[in-house]
């Protein structure tokens, strides 16, 4: 089925859903913006598919927050907070953190591991007095260095301060459904040869 906006007809008549479900055929990774929030005594987390890096000298990533998120209302310039990037096994996770409010707040995990209702259990780590999710495909703990109002969102630019990357499949989004790779690409060798295929594609990570 194509999905078309209307030729001409300028940004206003641009139909909303419409315009998620073409932005959905472009195929993301998934993750949990973590954090933990001055004004309460637990750790909270959302899941976010508009996750992109920014600059390599200094490093900078670049998270998109929806302006009606408590994530968007706790980070702030100076804010920790940690980028946790699921790998295929973690759906579950993804969607505990996309959940809607179910008591007093569906972003919202305890610090103590449990069982949820659902069945998902949450393990927290925490690094640098940073809350990370336990055993993700990687993760980036980040200081906010600048926060730009978009529109509906928010975008907030990290300063990474420490990364892990452990080699996992990901966790894949594309046109509103969870996906995973059915052949992984095998891990590149660090040689000069890949250093340079990298150099030859500059915009691409």
């Amino acid at each position: 089925m194509i999905i078309t906006s209307h030729r001409g007809a300028g940004f206003s008549a641009v139909d909303s859903m419409e315009f998620r479900r073409a932005l959905g055929h472009f195929a993301t990774g998934v993750t949990v913006v973590t954090y933990a929030p001055e004004d309460a005594d637990e750790f909270r987390g959302t899941t976010v598919n508009s996750f992109t890096s920014v600059s390599l000298e200094p490093p900078l990533v670049l998270v998109s927050l929806g302006r009606a998120t408590r994530a968007a209302a706790a980070l702030r310039p100076g804010s920790a907070y940690a980028v946790n990037v699921l790998h295929h096994g973690q759906r579950d996770l993804a969607l505990w953190f996309a959940s809607r409010p179910r008591s007093s707040s569906g972003e919202t995990a305890p610090r103590i591991p449990r069982s949820s209702p659902e069945g998902t259990r949450v393990e927290w780590e925490v690094r640098a007095g940073v809350p990370h999710l336990a055993e993700c495909g990687a993760y980036f703990r980040c200081v906010a260095q600048d926060v730009h109002g978009a529109g509906d969102h928010v975008l907030v630019v990290g300063l990474v301060e420490e990364f892990q990357a452990y080699g996992h499949a990901p966790l894949l989004f594309y046109r509103g459904a969870f996906e995973h790779l059915r052949r992984p690409a095998a891990p590149q060798p660090d040689t000069e040869i890949a250093r340079e295929i990298l150099g030859d594609f500059p915009e691409l990570w």
